[in-house]
């Protein structure tokens, strides 16, 4: 396919999408047969039938998804034909792309494309977002996602062959290159006017969040549904799982995440709210007895609180927010953990704390 039909395809699976009398969104399997290049109907079937499997198997109900319809179609010379055709929905349409012909470049594009909208719609229906009002609410909450999905990334890569840390760093540059135009993370925290110190996702809004979210999530299914092996090919996928989710946000007329703002730290975010006042609150909350006063709850509390909110946080914040020395936090923290009411999960970079029982409440 010549780069003139490239960019030609570029809003082709908007142009075919359609509306009911409701405004609900569907396709046809016909129109999309069409642009998937499958030249007869007949050959465009068994990849519906094995899309409606995957629908099964993965626990949602086909009729949401897969209904049987007819449609009149032109046979030239003025005249119609009542044909079959199935509705769609942006779901069936993402089960269908990963179950047609991966060598045409169309189907490529579209698994980028009905991916990454297919997430979108999944985040916008959860009850938890739906919730959200501002826009520190959805960075965190992106950001939480982000995290656990870069867990499993992680996990993935290294079943295809990336073992250390200096591999994955080349890996993650390499993600970074084909979703920020050929930056890698240093070229991004310049252009970001970050400091070397600062996190680059720490410091996305939630636009970019998403976007990131959307390389992750699609590269780590794409490592496992593929069964990459080797680093220059794990390498290579994360590369171009970036650039076609960067593709579709120009599809979509979207700003391109290294022209995006640059945001505040998320640290910043997590630690409001979860000053002292915050955490007597939520010790009242929890059933805790007595009214406490401020000055009364322990460091061991406040870090609890603090953990609680924040799995990933590390020493340096702990003693920001809570106003004590690192060793003091170190001191306390060491305390916490030979009482099993507090734990660390894997490395010190990269780890994550669990609380195990986090009705400390006592007073000094």
């Amino acid at each position: 396919m010549g780069k003139e039909e490239s960019n030609a395809t570029k809003t082709i699976f908007e142009q075919i999408r359609r509306e009911d009398k409701n405004g609900n969104e569907y396709w046809t399997a016909r129109d999309l047969s069409k642009i998937l290049e499958y030249l007869e109907y007949r050959n465009f079937k068994p990849v519906i039938q094995k899309a409606k499997e995957a629908c099964r198997n993965s626990d949602h109900a086909e009729s949401d998804h897969f209904v049987d319809m007819h449609d009149m179609v032109s046979l030239g010379l003025g005249s119609k034909r009542n044909v079959e055709n199935v509705k769609l929905s942006r779901y069936a349409c993402y089960l269908i792309v990963q179950n047609a012909d991966p060598s045409k470049e169309i189907v490529a594009i579209g698994q980028t494309y009905f991916a990454v909208q297919t997430r979108l719609q999944e985040i916008r229906q959860m009850s938890e977002y739906q919730e959200l009002r501002t826009e520190d609410e959805r960075r965190l909450f992106l950001r939480n996602e982000l995290r656990n999905h870069n867990s499993q990334l992680a996990e993935a890569a290294r079943n295809s062959g990336v073992l250390n840390n200096i591999d994955y760093a080349i890996f993650q540059n390499h993600g970074y290159k084909g979703l920020y135009g050929g930056l890698d993370a240093k070229g991004i925290h310049s252009r970001k006017e970050l400091k070397n110190s600062q996190k680059i996702l720490d410091h996305m809004g939630s636009t970019e969040l998403a976007a990131n979210l959307f390389r992750a999530t699609q590269t780590e299914e794409k490592l496992r549904r593929d069964d990459v092996k080797g680093k220059h090919n794990a390498n290579k996928t994360h590369f171009e799982v970036g650039k076609k989710v960067r593709s579709t946000i120009k599809e979509l007329g979207g700003t391109m995440p290294e022209d995006l703002p640059t945001a505040e730290s998320i640290k910043l975010i997590e630690g409001r709210g979860t000053g002292v006042p915050t955490i007597l609150k939520q010790l009242k909350q929890n059933g805790y007895i007595g009214q406490v006063e401020k000055t009364s709850v322990k460091t061991s509390v406040k870090i609890l609180e603090l953990v609680k909110g924040n799995s990933s946080i590390t020493i340096p914040e702990l003693s920001q927010l809570i106003g004590l020395s690192e060793r003091s936090v170190e001191r306390n923290i060491k305390n916490l953990q030979d009482s099993k009411k507090l734990k660390r999960v894997g490395p010190d970079k990269g780890g994550h704390w669990e609380v195990i029982d986090d009705k400390s409440s006592q007073q000094e």
